[in-house]
């Protein structure tokens, strides 16, 4: 991201602030589903806010800027709020990439109508929409460390072998999903390798 801003510092300054606000709505969203299923941390927390400072984590930010992927707050919850722990953990998590499968999608549909009033610039902002978004999604629904998928599949699994994942993934999911977005060989990272592909094809199939 950052070779973007020496390279093509105009593409910089539209992709770079759509991307923190992709984030924001991706984190939002875990805050007003686990809101809404009756835990009030994200509240009493000032999280069930739009405002970027509120959801935006520093080096989260630095990540982005230095390898194309970041992330950000963690959504505080409280687990023993929560009528179903499991089943609600996984809907919490679940919250953040539906949003941005949701943005993706109306900014297709408005390119796809033709509501850009032949506005060169606003039809760049709504691709540029769909291809962060679907980046998002996929990226967070990798069943890695921290991420969305994590949650997710620990709902589904045996509890036997979901226990002995959420270990795993306790003691060493960070560097887990460092060793993933760092560049390799060839310069590039191998959560690009997995996301890039599938980003790509449903975009193309979006706009």
């Amino acid at each position: 991201m950052i070779s973007l801003f020496f390279s093509q510092p105009l593409a910089f300054l539209i992709i770079f602030p759509l991307l923190l606000l992709s984030i924001t709505f991706h984190e939002w969203a875990h805050c007003l589903v686990t809101d809404k299923l009756g835990d009030p941390t994200p509240r009493a927390k000032g999280r069930l806010t739009l405002d970027p400072r509120a959801h935006l984590e520093p080096l989260g930010v630095v990540a982005m800027l230095l390898t194309g992927f970041g992330w950000g707050k963690p959504a505080p919850f409280d687990p023993y709020n929560l009528r179903e722990p499991i089943r609600d953990t996984a809907l919490i998590a679940a919250a953040g990439p539906l949003a941005n499968i949701t943005v993706a999608l109306i900014a297709s549909l408005l390119l796809k109508l033709e509501l850009t009033g032949g506005l060169d610039l606003l039809a760049i902002v709504l691709i540029q929409l769909i291809g962060l978004n679907l980046m998002l999604a996929v990226f967070n629904l990798i069943p890695v460390g921290p991420l969305d998928g994590a949650k997710i599949l620990l709902a589904v699994l045996p509890k036997t072998t979901a226990l002995e994942y959420e270990d795993f993934m306790t003691k060493h999911g960070t560097l887990v999903l460092i060793l993933l977005i760092v560049p390799w060989a060839g310069g590039i990272s191998p959560v690009s390798r997995i996301v890039s592909p599938v980003v790509g094809m449903v975009s193309g199939w979006l706009r």
